[in-house]
């Protein structure tokens, strides 16, 4: 089994937190300021920033069932391994860090879909498939890449420098906007080319969070699954 976890530093945790209750996550313990979780369909962790990570930046991460396999599968990426304190064993890989781990998927609950960033898609797309991730959606003229794990999803897009971006894939987009504006964040729906989203400023106002609709529009995309 495979989970996806975005890891957002944030400089307000508490405004996240309370976003990510008003999105229907759940907390399976206590949340911090330094360090919270909350699962949905993968995990949405909020990390306090730090001169190294700072506010905005986010880190893509997988939860694996034997972090042996996953380090063999990744053989060939020049994978590498250490102990963080807190934390445990971790492997690295440029742009993304797996360690053991797992997050059941919550049948109907808001999945993680953070989207990876790249010059060249090719080399991330083997490695999210050699942690065994599975294509799913992908544009017909290439440059984005729609990969499925047991829990939570991960986009793969065409740019110009690697990054990761947060983002997420929900049902019944009415609701989840309502809630959102409940907990006084200024969510709206649009239409865009593909689907509905809702977008709102995150809560440190250095960004927008996008929520998706679960892609029906095939118009220029093609299913690989």
């Amino acid at each position: 089994m495979t989970a996806v976890q975005q890891i957002v530093y944030a400089r307000d945790t508490a405004a996240w937190h309370r976003m990510a209750e008003a999105m229907g996550l759940v907390a399976p313990y206590p949340a911090t300021p330094e360090w919270a979780e909350f699962h949905g369909q993968g995990s949405l962790a909020i990390h306090h920033a730090t001169d190294a990570h700072p506010a905005g930046s986010v880190d893509l991460h997988l939860l694996v069932d034997s972090l042996d396999d996953a380090e063999s599968a990744l053989a060939d990426w020049g994978v590498t391994r250490e102990l963080m304190e807190g934390v445990g064993d971790l492997l690295k890989v440029p742009g993304i860090t797996i360690a053991e781990g797992s997050v059941p998927a919550r049948e109907g609950a808001l999945a993680m879909q953070p989207i990876w960033f790249a010059p060249d898609i090719d080399r991330p797309r083997r490695i999210l498939e050699a942690l065994g991730l599975r294509a799913s959606i992908a544009a017909d003229r290439g440059g984005w890449v729609d990969f499925a794990s047991n829990s939570g999803s991960v986009g793969l897009h065409h740019a110009d420098a690697e990054s990761v971006g947060p983002s997420f894939v929900a049902l019944e987009l009415e609701h989840l906007a309502a809630s959102l504006r409940d907990a006084g964040f200024d969510a709206a729906i649009i239409d865009e080319a593909y689907g509905r989203t809702v977008r709102f400023p995150d809560p440190d106002g250095i960004g927008e969070v996008w929520i998706n609709e679960p892609q029906l529009d095939m118009h220029g995309y093609h299913r690989e699954d």
